[in-house]
């Protein structure tokens, strides 16, 4: 069963630089959720600071890692573009209850990873078109 939505192929080039749009956010979290499930020291000094228990950091290394895989899964990508916004949103919140600085980044990866996926899926452009 169709849902009657045409979607225009994107040029060759426009699909890879979704790729490589993407990978940016999707390299920082597998790298971010990593130290976490690896409990290095820094790791568990920057939860003690931001005011969070050491007994979550492999709950949200599993939730950092889960959420960029199901991204990365052509089928499941708009539903991990989705967790993830979730989850950088709460990084944000954290980083801006601190008055940190750095809560520019969160929203830059999601930034990123939602532009990528723009540029990679074609029924999201449908979805969501772009005029010129």
């Amino acid at each position: 069963m169709q849902s009657g939505v045409q979607t225009a192929v994107a040029p060759r080039k426009t699909v890879w630089a979704g790729y490589v749009v993407s990978a940016i956010p999707v390299l920082m979290l597998l790298f971010s959720g990593s130290v976490k499930l690896l409990r290095l020291p820094s790791v568990v000094q920057g939860f003690g600071e931001y005011g969070y228990p050491a007994s979550l950091i492999a709950v949200i290394g599993i939730l950092e890692v889960g959420c960029t895989v199901v991204y990365l899964i052509p089928r499941t990508a708009v539903l991990g573009a989705i967790l993830m916004t979730g989850f950088l949103g709460g990084a944000i919140v954290s980083n801006v209850r601190l008055n940190n600085p750095l809560f520019s980044v969160p929203l830059i990866l999601g930034v990123m990873a939602w532009g990528g996926l723009y540029l990679r899926e074609p029924r999201l452009r449908a979805l969501i078109p772009l005029r010129k």
